[in-house]
């Protein structure tokens, strides 16, 4: 897995889409004392139950490998 350059502001921006995403969808009322963590863990599992990404193996799911997925799927939604 190849870290992308930009990835950080990535992750921010998956954060603040699929954040949005959730609450529009009623999925979610994210709360300030939530951990980033847990709102990426969220937000991954309901891209893939509403088949937005590709579903990675269980054993491959780890924080990494979450927030690298993420980070494709909000540069998939910016415009080139």
């Amino acid at each position: 897995m190849k870290k992308l350059d930009n990835e950080k502001e990535l992750v921010k921006k998956a954060l603040a889409v699929g954040g949005a995403y959730a609450e529009k969808r009623g999925a979610a009322q994210f709360e300030d004392g939530d951990s980033a963590n847990e709102r990426l863990e969220f937000i991954y599992r309901l891209l893939v139950r509403d088949k937005l990404i590709q579903p990675m193996p269980e054993l491959q799911v780890s924080q990494q490998t979450i927030r690298h997925r993420l980070a494709l799927w909000a540069k998939s939604l910016t415009p080139n």
